[in-house]
């Protein structure tokens, strides 16, 4: 069984302020114990978090190994000041209130960077995201920081701008990644950056809805369609989840997204993803 190379350990699947409150005074020991122990009775083995500012992936990261499972988290996600991702982990106004937070990261015991250079992609509206692209220039500078003090970064980034100024900065992995041109596919080849495209996070909420499938269907068929044509051009893509995203549940969450890849990639699906796993693993 694969790892699931991108999950929110305080997420619940169901909605994301009640499950952040349940666990923001404490992180819930005897939940983290539960979806541990369910993920390793899967056979899944490897778990790498998205971050949280309250310290739920990093309870989980010391007591995962008891599980079988070796688990990195970032500490908590690093974003700019008024943009996406500070509900969830730490902004920054200046760069070196940047600095500042990735030697917290240094001191928590957290094993990556994660930075936050785009928004979600507006599930309403085809083609939208939902904030504006992190600038080439903070973006290498971040990630140069970052590697000058020993770790891989991580960048949630979706739109093709916001990937194409990761990847052209040297970011280690890229999350999520919507609406990619061919050239941005090909560069994920040149780089070498790992993808995770979490195709399960569009995917599952098809039917349910909250959102327009006239939106949602032609947005996975585009997902899926780039996997494919990045997997041919010969990147490297990893299986992840997003697990604790709304309709994205922890540990069954993995198959649907092997099904999804599978669909894309084929036959050289598994082969594809292994070695994709392996480059995260010996990084993060």
């Amino acid at each position: 069984m694969f790892g699931d190379c991108h999950i929110h350990m305080i997420l619940d699947g169901v909605y994301y302020r009640a499950a952040i409150d349940h666990q923001k005074e404490k992180p819930d020991e005897a939940l983290i114990r539960q979806r541990l122990s369910d993920y390793a009775v899967r056979g899944i083995t490897y778990l790498r978090d998205g971050g949280d500012a309250w310290g739920v992936g990093l309870l989980a990261s010391k007591i995962a190994g008891e599980y079988g499972i070796s688990y990195r988290t970032p500490a908590f996600n690093i974003c700019r000041a008024g943009h996406y991702g500070c509900f969830i982990g730490k902004g920054f106004a200046g760069f070196e209130e940047y600095k500042t937070l990735v030697d917290r990261v240094k001191s928590l015991g957290g094993h990556f960077i994660k930075i936050m250079v785009s928004g979600l992609m507006d599930f309403d509206r085809f083609g939208v995201i939902t904030d504006t692209p992190c600038a080439y220039d903070l973006c290498h500078d971040m990630i140069a920081y970052a590697h000058d003090q020993g770790f891989a970064v991580m960048a949630h980034a979706n739109g093709d701008e916001a990937v194409s100024n990761a990847l052209r900065a040297g970011v280690d992995s890229i999350e999520h990644g919507a609406y990619l041109s061919n050239e941005t596919l090909h560069l994920l080849a040149e780089t070498g950056a790992v993808w995770v495209p979490t195709a399960v996070t569009i995917a599952n909420l098809r039917g349910l809805g909250r959102f327009p499938d006239a939106v949602l269907c032609p947005l996975t068929e585009l997902h899926l369609e780039n996997i494919r044509k990045a997997a041919s051009y010969g990147a490297k893509i990893a299986l992840g989840t997003d697990a604790g995203a709304y309709a994205v549940f922890h540990g069954q969450a993995v198959q649907q997204e092997y099904d999804l890849l599978k669909n894309a990639i084929g036959e050289k699906t598994d082969l594809v993803l292994c070695e994709a796993e392996e480059v995260i693993r010996k990084k993060f």
